[in-house]
């Protein structure tokens, strides 16, 4: 799977034809650092004083670098496909090499920093019915009054709890036309590309 840059993140990139191997190395070493343990401003700061150029033009550099080790990761897109993937920014053959060299080497502990920064919400485990009619009681002898008892199991963070509900059909008709609903808007373009970039 190719990556797809946008014309930003390609402008941002671009800084990197116009230095040396060993500033690309040190761009990638910081890219991963902020990664790790986050941005630090200063860092830009004095990384653009050694290099002549102003702050913003390093940042843009280092989180165009952040950008492109986590997307691919991300996606998990392979040695080829990540050559390929910078191939149109016109970089020479060493600067690709050691962009692939530094994505080989960090893609598993981005992924795994990834995981960990992943929300973890409940989720189903199991749901459990039971459809009771009272047909009477001591002052309606003919009443019909049907509810429909619902015990679900969520799962969170390996905890399971167990809320027990109570509905009439005809709430129960509606809940599940809107899960409906949303499952169809799921299935729609617009989310699918959302639920992407959020994985």
């Amino acid at each position: 799977m190719l990556l797809v840059l946008e014309e930003e993140h390609k402008e941002h990139l671009l800084f990197l034809t116009h230095v040396d191997l060993d500033v690309v190395r040190e761009f990638c070493r910081i890219s991963m650092e902020f990664i790790r343990k986050g941005i630090t401003p200063k860092v830009y700061q004095t990384a653009g004083q050694k290099l002549g150029v102003d702050a913003d033009t390093v940042q843009h550099g280092v989180e165009g670098l952040m950008y492109l080790l986590t997307e691919s990761a991300k996606l998990m897109v392979n040695e080829i496909d990540f050559q390929d993937s910078i191939m149109t920014l016109g970089f020479s053959e060493e600067l690709k090499q050691e962009l692939l060299t530094q994505y080989v080497d960090s893609r598993k502990e981005i992924r795994s920093i990834l995981s960990e920064m992943a929300m973890d919400l409940p989720h189903y485990h199991n749901l459990e019915w039971r459809f009771d009619v009272q047909i009477a009681s001591r002052s309606l002898r003919r009443q019909i009054n049907p509810l429909v008892l619902l015990k679900l199991h969520i799962e969170d963070s390996g905890e399971r709890n167990t809320h027990v509900l109570q509905t009439d059909p005809t709430n129960l008709v509606h809940l599940t036309n809107v899960l409906d609903q949303a499952l169809q808007e799921m299935k729609s373009a617009h989310c699918r590309r959302i639920v992407r970039n959020i994985k």
